[in-house]
């Protein structure tokens, strides 16, 4: 048995290469340790001391108040009052669907909420605040504050929320805030926005957004581990949005959708020297305080499928057929342009033809209203007179003239969403609709049938225009402002004045308008019942648009249709005739008579205004 030797050299020289190896990688990791070192403390200092002090310092938006709304008088239309609302930061929140569905036992979270809680949530930063419902209780309030200690990254907050006092009134008009969505997020600035949950969705309330909303403020604020605040460091208070003050009367509003009632219509009124708005009503109405915080899913559905479509701003967006109530217009452009002189005569047998053509344009009047002039065809509203009219002066003509008063184009009224309406053209069918012009269709425009299509704002407009003689004046309601230092800013009544509609002969305009009186104060006045006992003279046209086309040979009778097929009622009128203060346009959906429906609602408006509101008007004022 051989025993083996031991090579202590060889042990030595083992041991050394292994404490070299060991000392090697010893003194490459402290390098290593050493260069992270220098690095973190010297090359990325700042950057990690900038992270550092981000952990601990937060920088929160502070929302700017709302400014409120009010009437030419002084009468709040939109305010600010104060509730509380649940919000959640994300990054505080380790386990994001338990803190939702603890929540959601607490308090009530509709579909809605927690959909739109979501998308905010993937377009913000995770330190940011994301509401979750608005509109908290106090019991609610009570019951979060009792589980606070496992709600962590949730807090209740107290802000100031949007109200509408008087509800349905003016609606359509003032419009209403609403959620901020995706799709805002995207056009607004998003510092600007970053505190703010609401955004203005409709009328008044959407058309000066940049003014009422205000400046941001920034808060910086230190916080624990927990997140939860232990101090303000700084603070930059917001710019609260400027108060706006609207030409509208609340009280003559009020006439205005008081007397449409029921009816599915509009009513619009304004000032001729300035073009200020002073009412204008759709109806029927909703309550916009439904859409602040969010509207259910089914009151949003039952809003949506009414088939009177309450949310469907018929002065600004209802286009119909403005009928009759083109008349005046046309017989001023048929002055203008030599078509007829006012003395000219045209035979009524009660229909209308050309040479070699069977079919008859029919007049209202069965028998026909013989042998008249200018002045007896706006009257009596003698359709055969504008047949004739038209046929001789052209589409063209038609077209260009109208044009002047506004139709087919829209007003620039401070609000959104305005139509246009429509004044045809041959390019325009030929571009539209790739067909040629007929003459037929030249014959029933003349009496504001057809492709003819107006707005009640654009008949306002262009009635105003009328009683100032040709003075155009784009309608407004703003009158007014002040900002949140107390500062008050007038704003001229209406938009810039244009180019004034200037006539050939000014006496033109006194034919027309002489014609429009007798419409209501003459004795065969086709509205004479509603100017009988009228104690100021004032000047009107009545009108009526069909629904759906009648045969030739078929007899209308309002009677046996149902409501919705039976004619529009319009009525156009201003006053005093001879120094006008007040332009008033009406039309009631399926009222039938503009004689019997649509006028006494125009002399209700006007009553209104100059007998009992006027006076006591106080307009805004600014200093």
């Amino acid at each position: 048995m051989s025993q083996q030797l031991r090579d202590p050299v060889a042990e030595r020289r083992l041991v050394r290469s292994r404490l070299l190896i060991v000392g090697v990688l010893a003194a490459v990791a402290l390098a290593a340790i050493a260069a992270r070192l220098w690095w973190l403390q010297v090359e990325g200092y700042q950057h990690y001391a900038t992270l550092s002090q981000e952990n601990r310092v937060r920088v929160v938006g502070i929302p700017p108040t709302r400014g409120l709304i009010y009437d030419r008088n002084g009468v709040l239309l939109a305010e600010n009052v104060p509730t509380y609302r649940l919000v959640v930061t994300p990054e505080q929140v380790p386990d994001m669907e338990g803190l939702l569905g603890r929540l959601g036992r607490i308090v009530e979270l509709r579909a809605t909420d927690l959909e739109r809680f979501h998308q905010l949530r993937r377009q913000r930063r995770g330190f940011q605040e994301i509401p979750l419902k608005f509109g908290l209780t106090e019991e609610e309030v009570a019951r979060l504050a009792v589980n606070r200690h496992r709600l962590r990254g949730m807090e209740v907050k107290a802000q100031l929320a949007r109200r509408y006092p008087l509800g349905g009134t003016a609606a359509h008009a003032v419009g209403y805030v609403g959620r901020i969505n995706r799709e805002e997020l995207a056009t607004v600035s998003p510092a600007e926005y970053s505190a703010t949950s609401h955004i203005g969705k409709t009328g008044v309330e959407r058309y000066y957004e940049s003014r009422l909303h205000g400046k941001v403020g920034v808060e910086r604020v230190e916080t624990n581990a927990m997140g939860r605040t232990l101090r303000t460091l700084e603070r930059q208070s917001p710019a609260p949005g400027e108060d706006l003050y609207l030409s509208l009367d609340v009280r003559l509003q009020k006439v205005a959708e008081g007397i449409l009632a029921d009816e599915r219509g509009a009513i619009v009124a304004i000032d001729p020297g300035s073009g200020e708005v002073l009412a204008l009503a759709s109806t029927p109405t909703f309550d916009p305080n439904l859409f602040v915080n969010g509207i259910g899913i089914d009151e949003y559905r039952a809003l949506q499928s009414d088939l009177d479509r309450p949310l469907f701003n018929r002065a600004l967006r209802g286009q119909y057929p403005p009928g009759s109530t083109l008349k005046p217009f046309l017989g001023l452009a048929g002055l203008e342009t030599g078509t007829k002189a006012a003395e000219e005569t045209v035979y009524d047998p009660g229909y209308y033809s050309l040479p070699g053509v069977d079919h008859r344009w029919r007049c209202w009047k069965a028998g026909g209203h013989g042998h008249v002039d200018l002045h007896d065809a706006i009257a009596e509203s003698c359709d055969t007179y504008f047949y004739d009219l038209a046929y001789e002066m052209g589409i063209e003509a038609m077209h260009e003239f109208l044009g002047r008063f506004g139709f087919g184009s829209p007003t620039g009224v401070d609000l959104p969403g305005e139509r246009g309406g429509l004044v045809p053209s041959k390019d325009w069918k030929r571009e539209t609709r790739g067909e040629p012009w007929y003459h037929g269709e030249t014959i029933i425009a003349g009496i504001g049938q057809g492709y003819m299509l107006a707005t009640p704002l654009q008949l306002a407009h262009a009635t105003a225009t009328l009683a100032s003689r040709g003075r155009t004046v784009p309608p407004r309601l703003l009158a007014g402002t002040r900002s949140h230092d107390g500062e008050r800013a007038p704003v001229a009544g209406g938009g810039e004045p244009v180019e004034p509609i200037r006539l050939s002969d000014s006496g033109y305009w006194g034919d027309v308008v002489g014609s429009m009186e007798a419409v209501v104060h003459g004795r065969r006045g086709t509205a004479r019942a509603v100017g009988e006992d009228a104690p100021y003279r004032f000047a009107g046209k009545t009108g009526t648009s069909q629904v759906f086309g009648i045969g030739q040979d078929e007899e209308y009778n309002a009677e046996e249709l149902e409501k919705r097929l039976r004619d529009h009622a319009l009525f156009i009128a201003f006053a005093p005739a001879e120094d006008p203060e007040i332009a008033v346009a009406v039309i009631v959906e399926n009222g039938g008579s503009g004689s019997g429906t649509a006028a006494p609602l125009a002399r209700a408006v006007m009553d209104a205004w100059l007998l009992r509101l006027r006076e006591t008007a106080e307009g805004y004022k600014g200093g």
